[in-house]
């Protein structure tokens, strides 16, 4: 696994989709092809315990969490791994270009750097650091869920929930993967009320 020394892979997508599986997947398979290996979660994420990175599908990875870009630096500092992943990277506190420096100086060191993250918000905005880092990457992957109401590949997660702030922690209680057009007609019926 030689070729991804220095890469930056993205696993980016709607909720639901496997962007968490396949980081959680990645990891598994640089560890056991003996790389030292680290993974990282956005203290903001509180849905499970705040040392785990749990999937959808309940398998489970070992994270530290972390509030910002330079908790990340101090670490890797310190402890040298070869192989990073950030779950939410979306969720990272701080400034733009301060992740993407961070990051950018991961990769010019030769560390391997593995994301996953929501491409957009409820609303169909793109999150500002997944949309300056997609074109950086060496490998990029979009996952699709299923949208719950048709059955095609979706797009966005649909905020179920009435609370208006861009940011809300959930899961499947808050939050349904939707294609592009279920979820504009359900921005419309929402309109109407």
């Amino acid at each position: 696994m030689h070729q991804y020394k220095g890469k930056l892979i993205i696993h980016t997508g709607s909720m639901f989709s496997g962007k968490t599986s396949n980081l959680e997947n990645d990891i598994k398979r640089f560890k056991i092809a003996g790389y030292k290996t680290v993974a990282f979660k956005p203290i903001l994420d509180t849905r499970h315990t705040t040392s785990e990175i749990v999937t959808h599908d309940k398998a489970i990875l070992e994270a530290i969490p972390v509030k910002d870009i330079d908790e990340i630096i101090k670490y890797l500092n310190e402890y040298k791994p070869d192989v990073v992943g950030i779950d939410e990277v979306q969720f990272l506190d701080g400034d733009v270009e301060k992740i993407l420096e961070g990051i950018n100086g991961f990769l010019a060191n030769g560390i391997t750097v593995i994301l996953a993250g929501l491409d957009m918000d409820f609303s169909g905005h793109p999150f500002e650091i997944v949309k300056e880092l997609m074109p950086l990457a060496d490998y990029l992957y979009k996952h699709h869920a299923v949208c719950v109401k048709c059955g095609t590949d979706a797009w966005v997660s649909h905020r179920k929930t009435k609370e208006t702030a861009r940011v809300v922690i959930g899961a499947s209680k808050e939050y349904e993967p939707l294609c592009r057009k279920c979820f504009l007609e359900e921005r419309e019926k929402e309109q109407e009320k």
